[in-house]
């Protein structure tokens, strides 16, 4: 049961504490591979569910380390674009909640130049699930592309989608707008809770699950940091408790628990459709694994999803 990426991959700086000496008052800065997208075909492919990542890699020292990262995670990129434009960078500070802060450097960056041609020769035979989102979902040119893309591979394989709001880049009320649109085209529909702040401040989650649902999404699966999730099949719902863990960084832990999502439902035979088939009892099942592949995320530096072996229940 195969699933393709597709997305941006983006540079993660973070900024290193100061040190005493430091020539010139240097700033220090350590570079880890990142991107929602990115991250989360990292964690498919460590948990052992085959998986493919269309991207535009640039030809910069941040391009190899995106190939770097996903080649030893066992991602399939015969598919990705040599790009001619450079990475996206982002600048991250954590706060003393390990929590991030970002500041991009993404004008004119490879991520969101995908052309209508650069899709459409795309092989969809054996895929049986497509995730998308983030930032190339919604800038332009790519946000109207990869829509293209993803209505053709619904025909028969399901679409995921995580809006992963970014409002220093896009103004969320242009989210609001293609939300609708999103909704006809995916099957599941992951958002965490400062995405529905940003999103749907003048809905509960509950709220805000019903109306999703009204716009066509069968599936979506709220993330509320240490509160756990609420998952929604269709307007019937079931909370899923946090994984406790030591937190170091939560960079990439949305990311890892819809790897962790997606992973469970490929393993079940559950993915390729409209999820008509899909229980909320096996819904939250796999909500439970990706916690805990969320959770592993967490206690590590980065973007660093868990393997297998690492996590104490099987998927």
């Amino acid at each position: 049961m195969s699933v393709t990426v597709l997305g941006e991959c983006v540079a993660d700086a973070f900024v290193l504490p100061r040190t005493q000496g430091a020539p010139g008052g240097a700033l220090a800065l350590e570079v880890h591979p990142g991107g929602g997208p990115a991250n989360t075909a990292t964690a498919l492919a460590r948990l052992g569910t085959p998986t493919r990542f269309l991207g535009r890699l640039a030809a910069d020292p941040f391009g190899a380390l995106f190939r770097d990262r996903l080649a030893e995670a066992g991602v399939d990129l015969t598919d990705c674009v040599a790009a001619a434009e450079p990475s996206t960078l982002a600048i991250a500070a954590l706060d003393e909640r390990g929590q991030a802060g970002y500041s991009f450097h993404a004008e004119g960056t490879a991520d969101w130049q995908w052309r209508p041609e650069e899709l459409a020769t795309v092989d969809l035979t054996g895929t049986q699930a497509v995730h998308t989102g983030s930032l190339a979902l919604v800038r332009a040119p790519s946000g109207q592309v990869i829509e293209e893309f993803l209505a053709r591979a619904g025909a028969h394989a399901t679409i995921s989608i995580d809006p992963n709001l970014r409002p220093l880049l896009v103004a969320p009320e242009h989210y609001r707008q293609r939300i609708a649109r999103w909704c006809t085209l995916a099957d599941l529909l992951r958002l965490s809770s400062d995405d529905l702040a940003l999103l749907s401040p003048e809905h509960t989650p509950e709220q805000a699950c019903d109306h999703w649902h009204e716009l066509g999404v069968p599936v979506v699966v709220l993330t509320l940091g240490d509160r756990g999730a609420l998952v929604s099949l269709n307007g019937t719902r079931l909370s899923v408790p946090a994984v406790r863990t030591r937190v170091v960084d939560t960079v990439g832990a949305g990311d890892a628990f819809t790897g962790g999502l997606l992973h469970a439902l490929a393993g079940r035979r559950l993915l390729g459709g409209r999820l008509s088939t899909l229980t909320l009892e096996q819904l939250a099942d796999g909500c439970r694994f990706a916690a805990e592949v969320a959770a592993l995320t967490c206690a590590v530096a980065g973007a660093n999803p868990p393997r297998a072996e690492q996590l104490r229940r099987p998927a």
